[in-house]
């Protein structure tokens, strides 16, 4: 059989009136449920899971498959409007998100958002189709050596992301990485910094410490607004079309959109990886290489459009390992492969040979589904864009309510409601202070991997710390990161020396005798 004869019948079990139409409202649970601060598009996945029981294979994925790619992208929403991320693949860049929303530009925030999520995802499809089997072996060959470093440059991201104080950044990172080490000792299974509560022997979980340190730090804020006698913020009217300017901002950053996309689809391909942290690594890589890297933080577009192509391709690249070799990318194909399973699509190398054809549906599928983003995150939007007329009075309490029900939701326990709570009152300090909160997430995201594979290459090396160096990728990712690192400390030094001398010169200056 031809490839062109699987490629009809794969287009015959796509383009039925079922398979359509569960896409389509699979794709607006999916933003409902990314669009809502703390539900992740893992959970949009495993909420769909016990309807695939009752459907056949090619709708089951179509369901999740659209239902993953909206909420990922339905994050941003939220980001833009309230300065809360819906997912934590918005964390990194929704200061930018929320800056350009009160200077009256959030059609172009969340325009560029839609558009380029759109064409990162394409791009990770293309990517997926051509290159499976080749980037999939590629990531087979990681271990612990390399996932280690994989996650010492994650946790770099925070410093360059910075945009004022890397010192401060450095502070949240550590704080988060502090948290990161509550629970269960990884090699030991001795429990740490428990104090006790049983609650805390599964650590702290990041969804509800994200909804304490974005959402209600800025209830809190807005409380005190309504309360202080302060006059609170007036949200600036956003008038015109969604997409205006956006393709010009595109045409402006061609290669931002390229090399955001392409980290997307590495960065997902590797198991445990996915969007999230290829979202960082995107925004902080777009950061290093950008011509205005001060403007980074405070309502940059540059950041967003390699952003949002990044977190999107790596949902086409967390597939690779799932379909080729069965080994989930990130939470949400660890899902699908349980699905796949129970259709009797057994993932592997041999579901290219045996089931040609439902391969090919998997991948038209994903263009459908990342096509029907644009006009269903259009229509999301414009309903999203209703909120800004709400009072803050209002607002607030409806934006707190959410919080709570999202911390119950991810540990199904009270307990999330008070980390929420503990983490809220830690960020609206620390932000009253100076100091940025994201870099504590990345941190909770990070940590428990970093030491992991720190503790697991310790053993196998018996201690010996040249093991890091001794695989080629290993060694390749470690000279990048200990590079990265001396060159940012050597520009810190340089920028600390500059005044310094400035301030020599003109006290010379000053203590010179007249001519």
């Amino acid at each position: 059989m031809g490839s062109f004869d699987i490629i009809l019948q794969a287009l015959d079990l796509v383009l039925t009136p079922e398979v359509l139409l569960t896409a389509l409202l699979a794709g607006a649970f999916g933003l409902f449920v990314g669009a809502m601060p703390g539900l992740t598009a893992t959970m949009a996945t495993a909420l769909l899971v016990p309807l695939t029981f009752f459907m056949d294979p090619i709708p089951a994925l179509a369901a999740i498959v659209a239902a993953s790619g909206m909420a990922i992208f339905a994050g941003d929403i939220p980001g833009a409007l309230l300065r809360i991320p819906g997912t934590p693949a918005s964390a990194a860049y929704v200061e930018d998100s929320y800056r350009l929303t009160m200077r009256g530009r959030m059609n172009e925030a969340l325009g560029v958002n839609l558009i380029v999520s759109c064409i990162g995802g394409l791009i990770g499809i293309a990517v997926l189709v051509i290159a499976a089997p080749m980037l999939a072996e590629f990531a087979l060959r990681f271990t612990s050596y390399e996932y280690f470093w994989l996650a010492t440059m994650g946790l770099s991201c925070a410093i360059f992301v910075a945009s004022s104080d890397p010192l401060k950044a450095a502070i949240a990172l550590l704080l988060g990485l502090a948290l990161a080490t509550v629970g269960l000792d990884p090699t030991t299974g001795v429990p740490r910094f428990t104090f006790g509560q049983t609650n805390l022997l599964a650590g702290i979980e990041f969804i509800p410490a994200m909804i304490g340190l974005f959402a209600l730090a800025e209830v809190m804020r807005g409380m005190i607004r309504l309360h202080g006698g302060t006059a609170p913020i007036n949200m600036p009217k956003n008038p015109g079309p969604l997409f205006k300017g956006v393709g010009g901002i595109i045409r402006r950053h061609p290669t931002n959109v390229v090399r955001g996309s392409l980290m997307g689809v590495l960065i997902g391909a590797l198991p445990g990886a996915g969007a999230d942290i290829a979202a960082w690594m995107s925004y902080a890589v777009s950061k290093k290489f950008s011509k205005t890297p001060e403007k980074y933080g405070t309502g940059h577009v540059e950041g967003l459009v390699d952003a949002s192509a990044g977190n999107n391709a790596a949902i086409g690249g967390s597939w690779i390992p799932a379909l080729v070799f069965g080994i989930p990318g990130d939470s949400v194909t660890a899902i699908v492969i349980g699905v796949l399973y129970m259709k009797g699509m057994n993932p592997g190398p041999t579901v290219f040979l045996q089931n040609p054809q439902l391969i090919y549906a998997v991948f038209i599928i994903f263009v459908l589904t990342t096509l029907m983003m644009v006009p269903l995150g259009w229509g999301a939007v414009k309903l999203a864009k209703q909120a800004l007329r709400v009072p803050s009075r209002v607002l607030l309490p409806i934006i707190m309510s959410l919080c709570i029900v999202g911390a119950f939701a991810m540990t199904n326990s009270v307990f999330g409601i008070v980390i929420m709570l503990g983490m809220g009152v830690t960020g609206w300090i620390l932000e009253e202070n100076g100091v940025p909160v994201a870099p504590i997430i990345l941190g909770l995201v990070l940590g428990p991997m970093f030491e992991r594979m720190f503790m697991t290459s310790m053993i196998k090396s018996n201690g010996d710390l040249l093991a890091f160096f001794e695989r080629p990728i290993a060694a390749g990712l470690g000279i990048c990161v200990l590079l990265i690192w001396t060159v940012s400390i050597v520009k810190a030094l340089r920028k600390r020396r500059a005044p310094v001398a400035v301030v020599a010169e003109l006290e010379a200056e000053d203590t010179s005798p007249p001519a």
